[in-house]
C-alpha cells in the first residue's frame, strides 16, 4: 500500500467581494470557500484543501499537480486576485475525519427496547463493543 502524502501545498486565490472573501484553489475545480475577513478566509481555505483533497483521497481520484508560481500570476494578472500558498498537514485531518462519529438506523423488537430503556442501555457503546468484539479489534488501526 502506498503511503499517504503528510503534506499539501497549492496555490490560492483570494478576492475581496462586498460581503468577505472568496477562495478558490485552481487546480483544484470545486475546492471553493470563504471567509468575513483575511483571517477567517485562510482558516477557511486550509480546511477546504484538506478535507477537498481527503475526498480525493478516498475516491481514489488522480491528485492532480500544483501549478507553478508563473501560471498562477497569468491566472490572476490583471484580476484583482491575491494568491496565496495555502499548506495543509494531512495526518490531524485524516484522524479527525475518520473518529467522527456516524449514525446508522437499526431495528429491535420493542420489548428489548423497553427492557434497554428501563435498564438504561447505552445503544452506542453496546453496538461499538460488539462490533469490535465481531471483527477481532480494539481499536482503530
Amino acid at each position: 500500500m502506498k503511503d499517504k502524502v503528510k503534506f499539501y501545498r497549492y496555490f490560492a486565490t483570494f478576492e475581496q467581494d462586498e460581503d468577505g472573501i472568496t477562495v478558490e484553489f485552481p487546480d483544484l475545480p470545486g475546492a471553493i470557500t470563504c471567509g468575513q475577513n483575511i483571517d477567517e478566509a485562510f482558516q477557511m481555505a486550509k480546511d477546504c484543501l484538506a478535507l477537498h483533497l481527503f475526498g480525493m483521497e478516498e475516491d481514489g481520484d488522480l491528485i492532480p499537480a500544483p501549478s507553478g508560481i508563473d501560471a498562477l500570476n497569468k491566472l490572476t494578472a490583471g484580476t484583482g486576485k491575491m494568491a496565496a500558498l495555502i499548506e495543509v498537514f494531512m495526518p490531524p485531518y485524516r484522524s479527525s475525519i475518520s473518529e467522527r462519529s456516524v449514525k446508522k438506523t437499526l431495528t429491535i423488537p420493542k420489548w428489548l427496547d423497553d427492557l434497554a430503556a428501563t435498564n438504561n442501555v447505552n445503544y452506542s457503546r453496546i453496538l461499538q463493543d460488539a462490533l469490535k468484539e465481531q471483527l477481532g479489534v480494539n481499536e482503530r488501526r
